[in-house]
């Protein structure tokens, strides 16, 4: 079954062009999955029932997996099993008809524009590293990328003239995204006096945001800067790269702007998921409400 997978890494990068961190991420789980038919004694995948699986999900429960994780699990398995079909590997995609679990609806972590603004202003110094930083902030928060995505930004992608950067998303999907006057400022400051001199002898690289070896940053790099600016201005919350797209999203949204265009700015594919987003923001306008109202404090 080992060299099933090989064939399904195969299959995500040539026929489905997933992206490396999707293919990672889909070939994790199913390696998780083989291992516990393995452990199970299945020795051909042909052997697997619908109930198999439904009885790993409750395996990966008993693990203490949020749902959220199992859900993800169960969608890379379904894939798995879909490509089995089509490659002729079996002859019924048992996979097919297991349910997905109830997902808890979990509210993400948000910070206040205010938070916001005490994060941002928290890069201090011009030396290239300090300038980097403050353009990786400004730019992610201007525009929600995707950590990957700011990561994997090539020169070529920015049109900064017209405020606009060019982002490949998640299924190689393309979209145009807008910038603020002064994000595009910050990276145009970053690129003019500091990036030259983090690129350093290669000399070859395209990527927008470099490390101090002159090769593109990683999403570690990136979290680490974060957390220790998110440390340093004394935030509480638990922040990551995701909690500033989350940020970006919430915040326009309050501002009034059309839920289908945050859709776009964000690469979602179905409208459902930005929707979380509305429950955000009504959280906010509750919260108002209960301390705002006269009659709501008459005890």
């Amino acid at each position: 079954m080992d060299n099933l997978i090989i064939e399904y890494r195969y299959y995500l990068q040539s026929e489905k062009m997933m992206s490396k961190n999707g293919v990672a991420a889909y070939v994790r789980d199913i390696t998780k999955y083989i291992d516990y038919l393995k452990s199970k004694k299945f020795n051909d995948i042909m052997d697997v029932t619908s109930d198999d699986i439904s009885s790993y999900l409750l395996y990966l429960k008993r693990q203490k997996m949020t749902s959220t994780s199992i859900s993800r699990s169960l969608s890379s398995i379904k894939s798995f099993h879909k490509f089995l079909m089509l490659e002729r590997f079996v002859r019924v995609d048992v996979a097919l008809n297991v349910k997905t679990p109830k997902i808890d609806k979990k509210l993400p972590t948000v910070l206040t524009i205010e938070e916001v603004n005490l994060l941002l202003d928290a890069v201090e110094g011009d030396d290239p590293l300090s300038l980097r930083n403050k353009a990786m902030l400004e730019l992610i928060y201007a525009s929600g990328l995707r950590v990957s995505e700011l990561c994997e930004l090539k020169i070529s992608n920015l049109h900064l003239s017209d405020k606009l950067i060019q982002v490949m998303g998640k299924g190689s999907k393309e979209r145009i995204i807008p910038i603020n006057d002064y994000a595009a400022k910050v990276l145009r400051n970053y690129l003019i006096n500091a990036r030259s001199l983090l690129l350093k002898a290669s000399g070859d690289s395209n990527y927008v945001f470099l490390n101090k070896f002159g090769s593109h940053i990683s999403r570690v790099g990136f979290f680490k800067i974060l957390k220790e600016l998110s440390s340093k201005c004394g935030i509480k919350k638990e922040v990551s790269p995701h909690t500033l797209r989350h940020s970006f999203a919430t915040h326009l949204l309050e501002a009034g702007v059309d839920l289908r265009l945050i859709q776009e700015m964000l690469g979602h594919e179905d409208i459902s998921t930005t929707q979380i987003y509305t429950h955000l923001s009504m959280k906010k306008v509750k919260d108002v409400y209960s301390s705002s109202h006269p009659r709501e404090k008459d005890e």
